[in-house]
């Protein structure tokens, strides 16, 4: 359950600049938290690569009887991240800073970039894929690292979308972001912004509707957020979905395939759905990736496919989210998607369906030739 303990008052609970001020953050408020009196060395060495913080609000979601409760897993340091590794993970398995022209922009795919606005999070999950930035988290764009990539994107007229990310660009100033977003928005071959942000799950209270409105004031802007699991949608992150939705900002979510947190088709089922519920459309479903420090989290990919399959063959489409794997080496996103198609040919095409059955699907025979195809 969400809400203030009895010595904090509703007014500063939902006030999101007093949740940023009481950020856990330090060793000694980890052990409070954890109610020992010091932290195990392992988990001091944890800290030493791998910094920890997240707020108030996160924190209270978490289920202090839950042996491995899938919110804890999410933001509490654990020991597995320096003791458990498996062979190709890598600090950087995206080649990130291989495809990265200029100081924070990477361009991997031909008509997109994305923009890693800020080195800092309200929370840090222990599943990120950029941990090995964490020592740096105050790490944000200068005006001139702003304007080198202007000048890259405007002599790429390829590139048709900047996505904003980071970090999470919703840690930034209103004036700064906006300032960066106008910045994008004025190159002339940009059609598209995208802005990636976990605030409407770890304190959805920033989503004010100040800054709903600021963001309405770039559309086209579509928000990409990412709740992994459904006790992450509460009122209060319902509340602040809605309101970039009312603002005109669609609201998509990455999922990240996270074992002990989601890998299961009664979790998943119930987070697509939920969030279906709000309004927010489910878009992918990331396979874990190879990240140092994350391999604790990993599962196979057999395992997803599984899951897809069965969410497949009861779960409405709004429902459901592209399975994929980010390759390495900066190999792109490759879909991972169950199949039903068994064989075909020009006339026939034998398919199984979500309940196991196989059925023929008639072509129409001599049609294409018949159309001189």
């Amino acid at each position: 359950m969400t809400g203030p303990p009895p010595e904090i008052s509703t007014a500063d609970w939902s006030d999101w600049r007093w949740q940023v001020k009481n950020r856990l953050t330090t060793p000694g408020q980890l052990a409070s938290f954890l109610k020992i009196m010091d932290l195990p060395q392992n988990l001091r060495r944890v800290l030493d690569l791998y910094p920890w913080g997240s707020t108030p609000y996160y924190l209270s979601l978490v289920d202090r009887d839950a042996q491995s409760d899938p919110i804890a897993l999410q933001c509490i340091p654990r020991e597995e991240e320096i003791t458990f590794s498996l062979p190709g993970s890598d600090p950087d398995p995206l080649a990130e800073r291989a495809n990265s022209p200029c100081p924070g922009l990477l361009h991997r795919y031909r008509d997109r970039v994305l923009v890693l606005a800020t080195g800092t999070c309200y929370s840090y999950c222990r599943h990120c894929n950029r941990k090995r930035n964490w020592k740096t988290p105050d790490l944000t764009l200068s005006e001139t690292d702003i304007q080198r990539m202007v000048r890259y994107i405007s002599a790429h007229p390829e590139i048709r979308e900047v996505i904003i990310s980071g970090g999470d660009p919703l840690t930034l100033p209103l004036e700064t972001l906006d300032r960066m977003l106008h910045c994008f928005r004025a190159i002339h071959n940009v059609e598209v912004l995208r802005l990636g942000t976990r605030v409407p799950v770890v304190l959805p209270m920033r989503i004010t509707n100040e800054l709903a409105l600021m963001l309405k004031g770039h559309r086209p802007l579509w928000v990409n957020t990412h709740f992994n699991h459904a006790r992450e949608i509460t009122t209060e992150a319902a509340d602040a979905c809605d309101r970039l939705l009312c603002a005109g900002i669609p609201v998509s979510n990455h999922t990240v395939l996270l074992r002990g947190v989601n890998d299961s088709y009664e979790v998943l089922h119930r987070l697509f759905t939920r969030l279906n519920r709000i309004m927010v459309r489910p878009y992918y479903l990331f396979h874990c990736d190879a990240v140092k420090g994350t391999d604790h989290f990993r599962t196979s990919i057999d395992t997803g496919v599984r899951l897809m399959l069965k969410l497949w063959g009861d779960t409405g489409g709004l429902c459901l989210p592209r399975y994929v794997v980010d390759l390495p080496s900066g190999g792109g996103k490759a879909p991972v998607m169950p199949s039903f198609l068994i064989d075909s040919d020009k006339d026939c095409a034998i398919f199984r369906t979500s309940e196991g059955g196989v059925l023929k699907y008639r072509g129409p025979h001599g049609a294409e030739a018949r159309h001189g195809r």
